[in-house]
Formats: structure tokens, sequence, C-alpha cells
């Protein structure tokens, strides 16, 4: 939800508590607006503390998470997804914050937020030495 959609529906809210029951109304519409951001809170919280304890940029499946993926996605939504806090790249202050996870076989997804939303990701493969052929000048005849 846009913060302004949620501001004007608190808003609202506020004023129909008042006109329909005066201050009680007032004081039923402020403690329904805190308990929802407490619960937005408690969310956000739960989400970090459960990425915090895997490894950072680390993630089980990098192809998994790469098809999980959407545009519009927020971090928060994304936490979830990958267990851990991503690897932050320094690419200088601003949009976009860039991310990457890497799973164990060396492949890494690469996700751009900007304005705190997912607007592309890459999938980032290792590529594999090329096998050795085998010496032809060395060998017997």
């Amino acid at each position: 939800m846009n913060a302004w959609t949620g501001w004007a529906l608190a808003a609202l809210g506020v004023a129909v508590g008042w006109t329909q029951w005066g201050w009680q109304g007032v004081v039923l519409a402020t403690t329904v607006i805190v308990f929802w951001l407490l619960l937005q809170f408690s969310r956000s919280v739960r989400v970090m503390s459960q990425a915090a304890q895997s490894p950072v940029g680390h993630v089980d499946s990098a192809v998994m998470l790469h098809a999980k993926l959407k545009t519009g996605m927020r971090l928060l939504d994304i936490l979830p997804l990958t267990c851990s806090l991503g690897e932050k790249v320094d690419e200088g202050v601003g949009d976009p914050e860039t991310f990457i996870w890497r799973d164990t076989s060396g492949a890494s997804v690469r996700v751009e937020l900007q304005g705190g939303r997912c607007t592309r990701w890459e999938l980032q493969r290792e590529i594999a030495d090329p096998p050795e052929q085998p010496n032809q000048h060395n060998q017997p005849n």
C-alpha cells in the first residue's frame, strides 16, 4: 500500500470516528491505527531476525530465488524467500540499491531496488572451466 493511501485512510478513520461517536470514536480510531503500526513493526522485526540468523548473501538456490522474484516486491517480501540478508553492492549513494545472493554452486542473483521496490534482477551463473584436452604432442606413437 502506498504511504499516502495509508495516511489518508488513517485520517478518514479519525474523521469518521469523530463524526459518529465523538472523542470515543477518535480514541477507537487511534487505537486501531497504533495496533496496525505495531503489527507492521512486529512483522519487520520477525523477518529481519530470521534473516540475520543465516550468512549474509547466501541463498539455498539462486535459480529458485530468480524464479520467485516479481517486479514491485519490497525487501521485506524478498527476505523470507532468501532467509538471509543480501550482500549490498556498493555502487554509490542513493537509488538503485543493489543486493546479491549466492548459492553453493556459484550462481548468484543480483537484485536492484528503486524506491524500496524490486525493479530488476538477473541470474548470473559461474562459467565452468572447459575440460582440458590431452596434450597430443606428448602421446607415444
